[in-house]
């Protein structure tokens, strides 16, 4: 069993402060496979100490000396990439080869994008009588989830180093030991003591203590949205910034022309990959009335060919969900569709029938889904796809924004006609043909999805606070 029982402050390894061991199962075999120590406030009050030390002199630091940093994190990231790959696929789930590639990958690309916006990125602007100033926030704290851990880390660090802040980062304890190696990458690659800081821990007790904290400026979250609600309250009475990435419940609206065998392998493939666990995952799938059987037997035949087993193994299976939690609530959505009157096209409750243990899902795919059905408003989280019909384009339009949610919106079809489409979705993302955004993109989303943006440009921006000089000389 891996161990990674200590916190990294300060620029060293220490213990912490009256924290607990945990012992992360992995969902493949429901057995432990990693153990770390979960934090305490007095670790969190260390960390948030060290990176108010070193603000000082790193928010001062030269766009040229913080891109000669992010250059020798991502050199430095890619000689661990096999390492950050196989605790991934032991730790969430993701089959070895997705996690080497994409998983990492992502990363990179986080870090690459920022470099990218950070080298022609404009500090001062003049704006009338005004110098217009962006400058370092302070000390950022940083909560990020299980299901693309370093592409969610990476878009948070990444900004906040090429910005001049200090932070405090706690991954889920789901899966950290991608999180405890991404350490020793920035150690490794020279960052200074105390400008990045790791505690491990849990929500309700690092979570809450960064949120909370009075000397931490922003806080930086991505996961649920029922947990962002508690992050934003305990941030309220510091009154700092809050930065957010939360549920979503996308649309793949697919146009009433479109040809299904082209348009819908590429899109659909959104609510297989990570076994489903995308917070962007097209998982309702919007068709004409007339054309929902023979869009039923496509995703049908797409999900029974799509394979499910060992994460160790090399190859395009999906593996299992992340934990039992996860693995119980998909199970309830899938019956609870069944119980409302949906129709099963393939998979269901239960294992694969190729695994006896671990938290596996079917592959399942429903028809004759309506809009007021719970697995049509709650967020699965899992290989699920959803077929729900629409009368005209218009109805489908209002089934698409007909959620909660605000994160991504899919369509399925000619892009001219998508290109008038698109703006009528209440979405922070629309992809045409594709199920996520292209390299570059802000990435976020509206109404009940957060609020912020990652990503490039944007992303850099959201790190920073904007001064405004006037009176001085032009």
């Amino acid at each position: 069993m891996r161990e990674h029982l200590q916190h990294y402050i300060d620029g060293k390894w220490v213990d912490s402060i009256g924290g607990k061991r945990h012992e992360v199962i992995n969902p493949a075999t429901e057995e432990p496979v990693s153990a770390i120590t979960i934090g305490t406030k007095a670790d969190v009050d260390a960390a948030v100490a060290a990176a108010r030390r070193a603000f000082e002199s790193f928010s001062q630091t030269t766009r040229e000396e913080r891109l000669e940093l992010l250059g020798r994190i991502v050199e430095e990231y890619k000689k661990r990439a096999a390492d950050l790959g196989r605790v991934m696929a032991e730790e969430m789930g993701a089959p070895v080869s997705f996690a080497t590639t994409a998983q990492v990958g992502a990363g990179i690309g986080g870090f690459l994008g920022t470099i990218a916006a950070l080298k022609d990125f404009e500090f001062k602007e003049r704006m009338g009588a005004n110098l217009i100033v962006y400058e370092p926030i302070g000390v950022v704290g940083m909560i990020t989830p299980w299901n693309w851990p370093l592409n969610q880390i990476a878009l948070k660090v990444a900004p906040a180093l090429a910005a001049g802040n200090t932070m405090v980062l706690k991954p889920s304890e789901e899966c950290p030991g991608n999180a405890a190696i991404f350490a020793e990458i920035l150690d490794a690659a020279g960052v200074p003591p105390g400008v990045f800081n790791l505690v491990q821990g849990d929500g309700p007790g690092v979570g809450a203590a960064i949120s909370a904290h009075p000397d931490i400026e922003m806080v930086s979250f991505t996961g649920s949205t029922r947990a962002g609600i508690l992050v934003a309250k305990a941030a309220a009475d510091t009154v700092k910034r809050v930065h957010q990435e939360l549920g979503g419940k996308s649309p793949n609206l697919v146009l009433p022309d479109a040809d299904f065998a082209t348009v819908l392998p590429p899109t659909v493939q959104g609510v297989l990959v990570n076994t489903g666990q995308s917070c962007i995952a097209p998982t309702r799938i919007l068709v004409p009335r007339e054309r929902e059987a023979e869009a039923a037997g496509v995703v049908k035949a797409m999900f029974e060919a799509t394979p499910v087993g060992d994460p160790l193994a090399e190859g395009m299976h999906i593996g299992p969900v992340v934990n039992k939690a996860q693995f119980e609530k998909i199970q309830g959505l899938i019956q609870s569709a069944i119980d409302e009157g949906a129709t099963l096209e393939t998979g269901g409750t239960g294992l694969p029938a190729n695994v006896n243990r671990g938290y596996y899902i079917r592959p399942t795919v429903f028809s004759g889904v309506t809009p007021d059905m719970r697995i049509a408003q709650e967020e699965v989280f899992g290989p699920v796809a959803t077929i729900i019909a629409y009368d005209d384009l218009d109805e489908g339009i209002q089934i698409a924004n007909d959620t909660a949610y605000g994160l991504s919106a899919v369509i399925s079809g000619d892009p001219e006609k998508a290109a008038d489409v698109a703006p009528k979705l209440r979405a922070g993302m629309v992809a045409v043909n594709s199920w996520g955004p292209a390299p570059g993109a802000p990435f976020g989303g509206y109404k009940q999805s957060g609020n912020g943006r990652e990503g490039g440009l944007f992303g850099l921006k959201d790190f920073m606070e904007v001064k405004a000089i006037s009176g001085i000389p032009a």
